[in-house]
């Protein structure tokens, strides 16, 4: 199973604060047999959340979604949330009922300003539903398999986990992925580029790879001619078992091509 990751944040996407949600998302879904489909970086700004929104609901992907869900004027995720599904952004009695506890524990009355300001975060597309959040109880929020969470990793990264252990847990370790790759010296990239499109048409569920780089086992001098492939095969689930015979063809294939060394990787089959 795959989900995908947004990661919204004006802070983020100029450079100004390191991203740690990537990292996190990444080893959280490994951990639990799952994989990240594809990740995104977003400013706060509501447009651009709300066309990506729009784009993320349709292909029917399990998404997170982190930043921009609290109630000060550069958080916009509630509403571009509400933008792209086309629904009011309407209070949530019990979201509200938390932050109503939280206000009185402040000393706010349910008019100040405070509390008016804070009750913000209560605001939730119409139908979603909450996800706890246990380092200040104010709640995230999930709607159409998007769940939106704070920006904070501290408060973040054990909601996520726990939609994980709500939702998804019977997908937990459900498909294998398997890879194959060596490291091919000799050829270019773009000569073995017709081999990875026959391999994907013929075996649709192989996915092909190429990583070039510089070999910096040369003197200085001859690196700018050496370049060096990562080339791989992956598969999952119930299509890992044509991957050796695969693999054994597409090797081949590669000498043919003219590769004059190949260097089998070690890559281990995960989930």
């Amino acid at each position: 199973m795959q989900i995908g990751i947004i990661i919204i944040g004006d802070e983020i996407v100029n450079g100004s604060r390191q991203d740690s949600h990537f990292v996190f998302f990444r080893q959280l879904l490994q951990q639990h047999g799952l994989y990240m489909a594809w990740a995104q970086y977003l400013p706060d700004d509501r447009a651009i959340i709300s066309r990506q929104l729009v784009q993320s609901f349709k292909e029917k992907v399990p998404v997170f979604v982190t930043g921009g869900i609290g109630a000060t004027p550069d958080d916009h995720t509630r509403q571009a949330c509400a933008d792209a599904l086309n629904l009011p952004l309407v209070p949530h009695p019990e979201a509200l009922k938390t932050i109503e506890v939280i206000s009185a524990e402040h000393g706010d009355k349910l008019d100040s300003p405070a509390h008016l300001q804070r009750a913000k975060m209560a605001d939730f597309p119409l139908g979603a539903a909450l996800i706890p959040n246990p380092f200040n109880n104010i709640a995230g929020f999930s709607i159409q398999e998007h769940y939106f969470l704070p920006g904070f990793p501290k408060m973040a990264h054990p909601m996520a986990q726990w939609v994980l252990d709500q939702y998804y847990r019977q997908n937990f370790f459900q498909h294998k992925l398997e890879t194959k790759a060596a490291l091919v010296d000799g050829i270019p990239e773009s000569r073995i580029v017709p081999l990875m499109e026959q391999i994907e048409q013929n075996w649709p569920g192989i996915k092909t790879f190429s990583l070039p780089t510089i070999r910096e086992d040369l003197p200085a001098n001859e690196q700018i001619h050496q370049y060096r492939l990562e080339f791989g095969l992956k598969a999952w689930g119930k299509d890992c078992a044509m991957l050796p015979e695969v693999w054994e063809e597409a090797v081949q294939k590669l000498k043919q091509l003219g590769a004059t060394n190949i260097i089998l990787l070690n890559k281990s089959s995960e989930g």
